[in-house]
């Protein structure tokens, strides 16, 4: 069963990191693997979606709810699809210089053991892409600056393991 947890340092504001993060109808756009978005409800502190996800000939449908704290915290649990269960966390914080500081943690487990088997080898390389699009996709929308590449570097505490 997968697990991830990591801090990063970002020269965005929380504020902006939220709004990025809870715009998840956009996601098709700029995550890897992401092949369709459907907002089924959306408020200011809770959303419904499905995620269509394709790797490799596999898709596979999500659906999770979003549940929103503005600006500080975006927690999404797994409703529906091919998981046994999936806890993501989003921690936004200032960091005292105009940016943020953002956690992020994921815990997952598929039902097919296959599935299970495939996440394990590719997880770690899986991630980073992931992560590093979200990064990608703040700097295209807000701006690059200096302060991004020492983010990128500055912060960067994180745990993974996969559990058998």
């Amino acid at each position: 069963m997968p697990k991830h947890s990591e801090t990063r340092a970002l020269p965005y504001t929380p504020e902006q990191m939220f709004d990025l993060v809870a715009d998840v109808g956009r996601y098709g756009e700029f995550l890897p693997w992401v092949s369709a978005i459907r907002v089924r409800s959306n408020n200011d502190t809770q959303m419904i979606a499905d995620m269509i996800v394709g790797f490799k000939g596999l898709r596979e449908t999500f659906t999770s709810k979003v549940d929103k704290q503005r600006p500080r915290e975006i927690h999404v649990d797994y409703l529906d699809g091919p998981l046994k269960y999936l806890h993501n966390d989003w921690r936004f914080r200032p960091d005292g210089d105009g940016g943020s500081l953002v956690d992020f943690s994921v815990d997952f487990a598929f039902k097919n053991r296959v599935f299970e088997m495939l996440a394990g080898q590719v997880f770690d390389r899986a991630l980073r892409k992931m992560i590093g699009a979200f990064e990608t996709r703040a700097a295209e929308l807000y701006g690059a600056s200096d302060a991004s590449s020492e983010g990128a570097e500055g912060i960067n505490r994180s745990s993974a393991h996969n559990a058998a």
